[in-house]
């Protein structure tokens, strides 16, 4: 058999958020016996996003491969295994480089003027020496906690909405639909073969605009940059941390992690240089970068959803805006649609990371609940300095 029922829980999502209808048909599904695995694998929207074999470790790189949320099975998180896996170039790279105390991580590394952890230095390596763009490619660039769940929600919605892939969205966590380059396509020593992924390619990352692969900045893949005004991003970033540090380390103090963001040093940091590489290239090639704010985004949905649309290639058509698709589009995508869904408040991404942490309020101006005024004096001078002489403002 080639076709099968979708699964109750689907079925319940799509009634519950108004997604889909009754005599559409029942979904076409591939399916895919995993080596080293003996579970089916349902792969019907593993394909579109990126259908390939990791052969060098015998593991299949496809969300679908992964347990089932509710699964008793633990997950270890990856991002704390940190040392495994490093190459001799990687090790040979971060005996040279300053050393921080880290978030997370125990420690945190400078290279080329930003911090990573180990790990994350492993996939960078990786991605520059081997990730070749093409020009239907699409990258969505966040700094981390600046909306890049709902970003990735967004944009898979636009790509698939006229095959009902879209779906998915409510069964998998937005995190695994779209895989960063670094921290899930090249993790650790990974070299996949990405050649049999479908044009349009769509991959994230919280990489720098320096540190982006050459093929890149070369090609003419489009280049999709969301950040945030800096007072959200660190309270959403130390509570994020927070969330997903191992409890033997215990509580970050927000004293502690916002010196530390205020000197640059947390993952892909400092932020103000961050935003500072996408934000110049943004005014110098248009075409090539998009450079949105979380605010515009939250001010003006409708407004922005269309220009990202058009700016990926695949603008909405007068039928589809006087169909409200561009609404059915955000309402399945908004915080409270996401963060309702059974599969958000329970288990955990590629990572090991729980799905529930990556939503929280989805709110601007949130800082103001946790910020004393010699901190937002401090931030808010950084910013004017280090952004607002470019004009560059929230």
């Amino acid at each position: 058999m080639n076709r099968e029922e979708i699964s109750e829980t689907e079925k319940k999502e799509r009634r519950r958020v108004g997604v889909g209808g009754r005599g559409k048909g029942r979904r076409r599904r591939r399916r895919l016996e995993g080596q080293h695995s003996h579970t089916s694998l349902d792969l019907s929207y593993a394909f579109r996003i990126y259908h390939f074999l990791h052969t060098s470790s015998s593991i299949i790189i496809t969300m679908a491969a992964e347990k089932s949320p509710n699964s008793d099975d633990p997950v270890h998180p990856k991002y704390l295994h940190e040392d495994e896996e490093l190459s001799q170039q990687c090790k040979d790279l971060i005996a040279t480089l300053p050393t921080e105390s880290g978030w997370i991580n125990d420690q945190l590394h400078q290279y080329n003027g930003f911090w990573f952890a180990k790990w994350h230095l492993q996939g960078i390596i990786n991605c520059q020496n081997h990730f070749q763009a093409q020009d239907s490619d699409i990258l969505l660039v966040t700094t981390p906690k600046s909306g890049t769940t709902w970003l990735k929600a967004l944009a898979f919605a636009i790509l698939n909405r006229n095959n009902h892939y879209h779906s998915h969205l409510l069964t998998t966590n937005p995190q695994d639909l779209v895989p960063f380059l670094d921290m899930n396509l090249y993790y650790q020593k990974a070299i996949p073969d990405l050649s049999l992924m479908p044009s349009p390619r769509l991959f994230a990352t919280h990489l720098p605009y320096l540190l982006l692969p050459e093929s890149v900045k070369q090609s003419g893949c489009k280049i999709v940059y969301l950040c945030r005004n800096p007072k959200d991003l660190f309270v959403s970033a130390w509570h994020f941390v927070n969330k997903i540090r191992s409890e033997t380390r215990g509580s970050l103090s927000i004293e502690d992690s916002f010196d530390k963001f205020c000197r640059g040093v947390i993952g892909f940091g400092p932020f103000w240089e961050h935003m500072l590489g996408y934000y110049k290239e943004s005014l110098e090639r248009p075409d090539k970068v998009m450079f949105l704010r979380f605010e515009e985004l939250k001010d003006e949905p409708v407004k922005i959803l269309k220009l990202l649309a058009k700016f990926i290639g695949s603008g909405f058509s007068k039928d589809e805006e006087n169909g409200k698709v561009v609404e059915n589009i955000l309402k399945l995508c908004s915080f409270e649609g996401l963060s309702n869904l059974e599969v958000n408040k329970s288990g955990k991404n590629q990572l090991g990371v729980v799905n529930s942490a990556f939503f929280r309020t989805g709110e601007v101006g949130d800082w103001k609940n946790f910020l004393t005024l010699d901190m937002i004096k401090r931030l808010d001078d950084i910013a004017q300095e280090k952004l607002g002489k470019y004009g560059l403002k929230f």
